[in-house]
């Protein structure tokens, strides 16, 4: 049992032992306070619930590098979760002791970084910090989570957000825009439903041109700038065969007679037989062949110049005269807010097979889900064919005259 002993300044000292038997102590104003406190810790003991009423002292960053230490993640998924702590959580919590962390301060924090930032990056913000706090609770140097009761602003809708392309304008306005090297990798992604890193990964084993399909069988993921291939894909169903358009199969046909791969080379390698790097193909060849095929902001020539036309984040739109049309449309292609991303056409495909009818379960298995739900609730939510609403309304004459 503790006891509570008088300092020589007027002070109580409760003394106590933890549940490892080492003593410890707390000093209080009055006696009736310290005397208070030992029964709660005896209560804790008996409880399996202590926590040292010194342990909250700790910083948030101290154990959050801890924990970040002890991560058996992929590569890429680490990568991500290291870059938002570094940047949005330890600047933030990194010197804050865990036991002054509370509920109403973390969401005044996760309120105020949802002015400035996405909704996923927010979430993501937050799942980290939770996951620490949730790591010190189960270490015993806090009682409790205060992020569990902390809530993420709702999803705000902007006219920058994801896009879907039509078939129309990727076939006819965006594939001849982009550069031909690069041509083939943009139609794959549209016309097979791929992921970047699966699309950049794909090698000539993965290919059966005759039989107009290709096998998903690896991934490039690319971390600090630097790509490697892995060996398996994002999940188990991720592993498929996805049949090829005709249309596709050719451009594919064209882009190997003129880039012919070496053998364990990606069929869309760069200059050096290396897999395109994705930060770099989206500032040098995406946003650039998005703003030559009219999907992004605008250029007009304005005599012997061009004008560079785009909207910045808030919406606001903005004109530059440049010397040349690819100065301006470089200009546009870096400043334009939004715009169609490459995943889009990820979007885009399994929006067009779920408007033409193609069954769930189908594009589940082309699309490389675990489960259909995620194909109906994340890829088809933009659908918007009010066509095939309207012509399986639409009243049949014969029906109107009897004849049924």
């Amino acid at each position: 049992m503790g006891f509570v002993d008088k300092t020589p300044e007027g002070r109580y000292r409760a003394y106590f032992r933890d549940p490892a038997g080492k003593q410890r102590s707390k000093t209080f104003r009055i006696k009736k306070d310290a005397t208070a406190f030992l029964a709660e810790m005896e209560t804790t003991k008996t409880r399996g619930t202590y926590v040292s009423p010194h342990a909250g002292r700790l910083a948030f960053g101290e154990h959050a590098r801890r924990w970040m230490a002890t991560w058996n993640t992929e590569q890429t998924t680490a990568a991500r979760d290291r870059s938002i702590m570094n940047t949005h959580v330890l600047p933030r919590w990194g010197e804050v002791p865990l036991g002054k962390i509370d509920d109403m301060g973390l969401q005044e924090w996760v309120t105020g970084l949802g002015q400035r930032r996405s909704r996923a990056t927010v979430a993501e913000a937050l799942r980290l910090t939770g996951a620490v706090l949730r790591s010190a609770v189960r270490n015993r140097l806090i009682p409790f989570n205060p992020a569990d009761e902390v809530r993420i602003p709702r999803a705000r809708q902007h006219d920058t957000g994801e896009r879907i392309i039509t078939r129309a304008d990727l076939r006819t306005a965006l594939l001849p825009a982009v550069p031909p090297r690069h041509r083939a990798i943009v139609a794959t992604a549209g016309g097979a439903g791929l992921r970047w890193g699966e699309a950049a990964g794909l090698r000539d084993d993965a290919l059966d041109l005759d039989g107009a399909r290709l096998s998903v069988i690896r991934t490039v993921i690319e971390v600090g700038g630097h790509t490697s291939f892995k060996p398996f894909p994002k999940s188990r169903a991720g592993r498929r065969t996805v049949p090829l358009p005709a249309w596709l199969v050719e451009i594919i046909r064209e882009h190997l007679r003129q880039w012919p791969a070496l053998t364990g080379e990606p069929i869309f390698a760069n200059e050096v037989g290396a897999p395109l790097r994705r930060t770099l193909f989206r500032s040098r060849i995406w946003r650039p062949s998005l703003v030559r095929a009219g999907l992004l902001g605008a250029v007009v020539p304005a005599g012997d110049k061009f004008e560079a036309h785009w909207t910045d984040a808030t919406g606001a739109a903005l004109v530059e005269l440049l010397p040349t049309r690819a100065q301006a449309v470089q200009h546009v292609a870096r400043y334009q807010a939004g715009g169609l991303r490459f995943h889009d056409l990820r979007h885009s495909y399994a929006t067009w097979l779920v408007d033409d009818g193609v069954p769930p379960n189908m594009v589940q298995r082309v699309m490389g889900h675990e489960r259909s739900a995620t194909t109906l609730d994340l890829y088809t939510r933009r659908t918007d064919n009010s066509g095939r609403i309207l012509q399986a309304l639409d009243d049949d004459p014969e029906e109107l005259n009897g004849d049924g």
